[in-house]
């Protein structure tokens, strides 16, 4: 089958693409998927260039080797590797245990792949420490395959699994509620869009901080208001949205300089939840702020068992809007990488087999 297998941490010279791979054959309560579509994460690039290693210091536009590039979880990564989180597709094979009615269904993979007792303990991520949908074929537990009706096409629902759970995972743990006021930054990405649609549809008041160019994009998609982050007072912009109570949450995937003002924003008993750093890892947190105004934060990765089942009620329900910035074939997925490693784009950048 057509591939792209990343041979180990470094540039874009790491993605091979390559037509001689085997199908894989899905093992014992597997499942073998023909891949309709599966778009571009930070996860992709963050892997690949080893920005995971806690001697990085700098946002992700880091694109080459580290020293000690380590994984994002505790199970070990071995090269070569077939990237891609966000699976959309049919079934096309099954291994023992599962029905053979399965095949021909069409399915969206959750790429959380975890122990039922504790979702913690050594969980596995479609993509990394397994192969994933930068692929003709994957394969995955059946129970990751979910099935899925809807009108949507498979570039659409590709953009949804990773940035959308994520988000969606994200919200949960802040316990955003109705008629709250949530600040997303970074609201034109990936996560930053399903941040803006499903705090909408919770009810929220929600504040994007994004770029001018992308403000109008931002506002179509839900947000009440957009705030340029060119503004030489963003914090100050945000407090006179508020009329000065603060914002409830703030959920940020984007950390670096501009953490301590963002931070400052927050109301007392507020709660701030992160899930990336797009703009740098290490930030500088003001313990006063923290404690005398009694703040929670969260770090939010693996998700609970429900929260996929949940986005796939949104989609069905036709309550989410994919956001389809860029596609291309396969092949071209250095491309594809160097395009999402640009931020130029609102939404998703998908990849399609060739």
């Amino acid at each position: 089958m057509r591939a792209v297998v990343t041979t180990g941490h470094g540039g874009l010279d790491r993605l091979v693409y390559r037509e001689d791979v085997p199908v894989p054959a899905p093992a014992p309560g597997e499942v073998l998927i023909a891949v309709g579509a599966c778009s571009v994460n930070n996860t992709d690039i963050n892997t690949r260039t080893g920005w995971y290693a806690t001697s990085v210091r700098g946002g992700t536009e880091v694109d080459a080797a580290q020293a000690d590039a380590a994984p994002w979880t505790h199970v070990s990564l071995a090269f070569p590797r077939i990237q891609g989180a966000d699976i959309a597709g049919r079934i096309a094979g099954v291994g023992a245990g599962v029905s053979a009615s399965r095949i021909g269904e069409r399915v969206l993979v959750d790429p959380w792949i975890c122990d039922p007792g504790n979702r913690l303990k050594n969980p596995v991520y479609v993509g990394s420490e397994r192969d994933g949908g930068y692929a003709e074929y994957a394969v995955v537990p059946a129970a990751n395959a979910h099935r899925i009706a809807t009108s949507l096409s498979d570039v659409e629902l590709s953009t949804f699994p990773c940035a959308y759970t994520t988000a969606e995972n994200m919200l949960r743990r802040a316990a955003l509620a109705e008629e709250e006021t949530l600040l997303v930054t970074g609201a034109s990405g990936g996560v930053g869009t399903g941040l803006v649609q499903i705090g909408r549809a919770r009810g929220a008041r929600v504040i994007a901080l994004t770029s001018r160019a992308k403000a109008g994009e931002v506002l179509a998609l839900g947000a009440h208001l957009a705030i340029a982050r060119e503004e030489p007072d963003v914090a100050g912009a945000i407090d006179a949205s508020t009329g000065g109570a603060g914002v409830d949450v703030w959920a940020d995937v984007v950390g670096g300089s501009g953490f301590p003002p963002l931070f400052g924003t927050i109301r007392a008993g507020g709660r701030y939840v992160a899930s990336g750093a797009i703009a740098g890892p290490v930030v500088e947190v003001d313990l006063r702020v923290l404690y005398l105004r009694d703040l929670t934060m969260h770090g939010a990765t693996v998700p609970a068992a429900d929260v996929f089942p949940a986005l796939l009620r949104r989609i069905e329900s036709g309550g989410l809007k994919a956001v389809v910035a860029h596609t291309y074939p396969l092949s071209r997925v250095r491309e594809a990488q160097a395009d999402f490693a640009a931020k130029g784009h609102v939404g998703k950048i998908v990849l399609v087999p060739d």
